[in-house]
């Protein structure tokens, strides 16, 4: 399935449309919940399965809402754009035309070469708005990063969570400001010189105001987190556009430079071609029209390279992906933590193999699947930039019982000898909001579901499975307390204090450097080798004429390199060559060229 009919009528000319193939009746309601008169139209079924109306005098403003067959429930429109009473209420027609952008120079940025910011609305400042975040766009441009990777932010219940609990796909979340408030985000970040993806879930609905099952077969099947998208059952045409249409309005609507597709492996899809492949080729063709680049980057658990690859080479086409194998083996390295998943990248071999094949696992025994999991990247063909690298993520740090960061671990010696690895690295690299100054915020899981059901039910599914994995209750955030999520909110009187400062100085100085010297961007694996010490304590990353040092130990240890160094770079502590001996302090790195 390629291309596809015009976007249905969301009311901005009076004009509705439903997708409700097996609905014997379907009236459009106008009005918020509390009118006591609305105005109820019967629309007309077409041989499609979609329901239309006109209705004269409706436009931007109007609130509307579906009634399914003789149900008195108004349901909100599945692809409403704006929700400002919240998911369980009537939505309002929203004009996108009407936004006056300033960014008319804006040509993009590629993601090759990028550094990219992973950043939570909701947590990135104390108002947890789009508005509020504009406050430290500065901080940004001044940090050298050149994408921010702004986590979900389309409508989900209550006020404050992560944001993969989302129910309304096109909706932007009306606390963190609604969509006038996205559109003003971008606009400043394409002022600044940033470019700005979007994280988005097509893999599953949150608990709470998922009525899009009662409209139509939009799901078949189950997946980790619930019920599955129908995306190559019967009926799931329309399915697919919803996708399709959602990811494309984001692009074009919004003026985003790429999306973050959350869990791709949970799409699950039988059909020759893919909805990823499908997607690929439809984004391709709009950002030719638009005439800037838009990326894709899949978060993936499958160690497939064919995600990546194009697709005329048999891959899905997607721009880049995450690479958790590449955190796992840094965290190891970095912290000496072994136990879950972290226990197949502990041994003093485990990061150089990773930082040169990106994948741990890649054909070979993977001990927490319990099965031979991943296929191997063929260094030659494939660059590194198609791959993220971190040294944290939502996800690692946020799956953690307390949510507590590398910092609170490691010393900022450490942290920033991780930080020289990754920004010196082929890979894209991605540094999650605060980690550039050792922040000691932690970031758990938190939401604020309004059904007091689900409330109970999600504050002991949480202590059940983190007891289950030994930790102690009492440790365990509740994430339904208000002030679990404020604890999340980054500091941002650290930055100018110890021990911080020094570490945001350090990540400064990394990505200035990565930027001058094209050697140290240079996504070509097969160009890129890793020598390390038989402890896998000391590692030498060779990037043409550069040398990386990193001496992850304690003590001061000699390192031979394969020529002598003429120049210090850059360095964090003070190293001492002797020919092509270099001696380099304990927890410190030196980038030299020889």
């Amino acid at each position: 399935m390629t291309g596809g009919s015009p976007l249905p009528g969301r009311g901005v000319d009076g004009d509705f449309a439903v997708w409700a193939p097996h609905r014997d009746r379907v009236r459009l309601r106008l009005g918020t919940a509390a009118d006591p008169e609305p105005r109820v139209v019967d629309m007309e079924r077409g041989a499609d399965g979609w329901w239309r109306t006109r209705v004269d005098g409706a436009g931007p403003g109007t609130a509307y809402a579906y009634l399914l067959d003789e149900d008195p429930l108004p349901l909100p429109d599945p692809r409403s754009r704006h929700q400002p009473d919240g998911v369980h209420a009537p939505g309002r027609v929203y004009d996108h035309a009407a936004f006056a952008w300033t960014d008319a120079a804006w040509t993009g940025r590629p993601l090759e070469g990028a550094v990219v910011y992973e950043m939570h609305v909701g947590t990135f400042t104390p108002g947890g708005t789009l508005e509020s975040a504009l406050e430290r766009l500065d901080h940004l441009v001044d940090l050298g990063v050149t994408h921010v990777e702004v986590m979900p932010v389309n409508a989900f219940d209550g006020t404050h969570g992560w944001g993969y609990d989302g129910v309304l796909w096109y909706a932007v979340h009306e606390p963190y400001g609604g969509p006038d408030a996205l559109k003003g985000f971008v606009d400043a970040c394409h002022g600044r010189g940033l470019a700005v993806l979007l994280d988005v879930v097509h893999n599953h609905l949150g608990p709470s105001g998922a009525y899009l099952p009662r409209f139509g077969p939009y799901f078949s099947g189950e997946n980790a987190w619930g019920p599955s998208l129908n995306l190559d059952g019967p009926d799931s045409d329309p399915v697919r556009r919803l996708v399709l249409d959602n990811a494309l309005e984001w692009l074009r609507e919004y003026h985003l430079d790429g999306l973050r597709l959350d869990a791709v492996h949970a799409l699950r899809d039988d059909r020759a071609v893919p909805v990823l492949e499908e997607l690929s080729a439809e984004v391709e063709t709009l950002a030719a029209g638009l005439g800037r680049p838009l990326s894709l980057v899949a978060e993936s658990d499958r160690n497939d390279p064919r995600t990546v690859l194009p697709r005329e080479g048999g891959g899905t086409g997607m721009t880049a992906q995450w690479s958790d194998d590449l955190h796992h083996a840094l965290h190891v390295a970095l912290t000496g933590e072994t136990h879950g998943y972290y226990a197949d990248f502990a041994g003093p071999g485990v990061l150089p193999a990773v930082l040169t094949r990106v994948f741990r696992h890649a054909g070979t025994y993977s001990s927490f699947r319990r099965r031979t999991h991943g296929r191997p990247v063929d260094t030659a063909r494939v660059p590194g930039s198609r791959f993220l690298g971190y040294l944290s993520t939502h996800d690692q740090i946020g799956n953690r019982a307390r949510g507590d960061r590398m910092g609170e671990h490691v010393s900022p010696g450490l942290l920033v000898c991780g930080a020289a690895l990754l920004l010196c690295s082929p890979y894209t690299p991605m540094v999650f909001m605060g980690e550039e100054w050792a922040a000691t915020t932690p970031w758990p899981f938190f939401a604020s579901f309004t059904d007091p059901d689900l409330v109970e039910g999600v504050r002991n599914g949480r202590r059940r499975e983190f007891a289950a994995l030994g930790w102690d209750t009492a440790e365990i955030p509740d994430p339904m307390d208000p002030a679990t999520r404020d604890a999340a909110v980054l500091d941002w009187s650290q930055p100018g204090r110890e021990p911080h400062a020094p570490v945001l100085e350090a990540y400064r100085a990394l990505i200035a450097l990565r930027r001058a010297e094209p050697e140290l961007s240079d996504p070509r694996l097969d160009r890129f080798a890793v020598a390390a010490s038989e402890d896998g304590r000391r590692l030498v990353l060779v990037r043409g004429s550069l040398r990386v040092v990193c001496n992850l130990s304690g003590e001061p240890a000699p390192m031979e390199l394969d020529a002598a160094p003429r120049e210090v770079l850059l360095a964090s502590g003070a190293p001492e060559t002797d020919g092509t001996r270099v001696r380099v302090p304990g927890e410190c790195f030196a980038v030299l060229r020889v």
